[in-house]
């Protein structure tokens, strides 16, 4: 029995890139390819390729400094903004963009994306567009209604996040506060698309074991009708991948329109 306290993303210190190492690398051991980087990628690329998801402001807030699901973004919205609640995956984050001495290679992720729209010879464009798409990198705090003040930003015609709500959120209340403040980053008719982990309790970054808050594809569900969101689509792929450094059953994307 785990009797020890598990640290919070938010909150306690947090190895970005040794986060990113682990679970989203082109390393030959790394065993989470196929439901940590090619799952999301193809989602993404589904919806926001039939053309239902449109714009011209993106807001993301994901786990780390993840970016390869924003690769199908940056053809459709003008403007990418990024929010981070941890000042390390932020910095990690600007330093990519800026292509500064020691950034993290998304060279495997970006060929990924050049694959899945058949432009397999535009790997170094595709990356380039992205950066150019991304205009700020802001820092965010959930202990706060407005959770970019005192910056306001302009409502977005999509949001998007890849497993932040599991793990700053510590039960039922917590997650429903936190995807009700996310929901508010988003105008009337605008898209919410989450990518998920399913019935998972803890991960490990570098010997350290985090939380992750526990839940299962109908609560999701449930909390988005609840916030008034409609689901449009949803794909659900059982665990692919063979580790006791994390202890999920299942990854979920969901995509749902908020009420006008």
């Amino acid at each position: 029995m785990d009797c020890g306290r598990r640290k919070f993303y938010h909150e306690d210190p947090f190895d970005c890139r040794t986060f990113l190492d682990t679970y989203f690398s082109d390393k030959p051991d790394m065993v989470f390819t196929d439901d940590g980087l090619k799952c999301p990628m193809m989602n993404f690329h589904y919806v926001f390729s039939s053309g239902f998801v449109k714009g011209d402001v993106l807001i993301d807030l994901s786990v780390g400094s993840l970016i390869h699901h924003l690769y199908s973004a940056c053809d459709i919205f003008k403007d990418i903004i990024i929010l981070k609640v941890n000042e390390n995956c932020n910095m990690e984050t600007s330093k990519w963009k800026d292509t500064r001495t020691g950034a993290y290679n998304w060279q495997h992720t970006s060929a990924h994306a050049a694959k899945l729209e058949g432009k397999s010879g535009q790997i170094e464009d595709k990356d380039q567009r992205l950066k150019t798409a991304i205009g700020h990198i802001i820092s965010c705090d959930f202990k706060n209604e407005n959770i970019t003040y005192p910056v306001v930003l302009p409502l977005a015609d999509c949001v998007t996040s890849l497993f932040l709500t599991t793990a700053i959120s510590k039960d039922e209340d917590d997650y429903m506060r936190n995807l009700e403040k996310i929901s508010k980053l988003l105008r009337p008719g605008g898209h919410l698309i989450l990518f998920l982990v399913l019935n998972v309790s803890y991960y490990m970054v570098g010997g350290e074991k985090f939380h992750a808050f526990t839940f299962d594809e109908n609560f999701v569900k449930n909390a988005l009708c609840k916030l008034g969101f409609v689901i449009d689509y949803y794909a659900v792929q059982r665990r692919r991948s063979d580790s006791n450094i994390i202890d999920y059953e299942a990854v979920m994307f969901i995509t749902a329109c908020k009420a006008e």
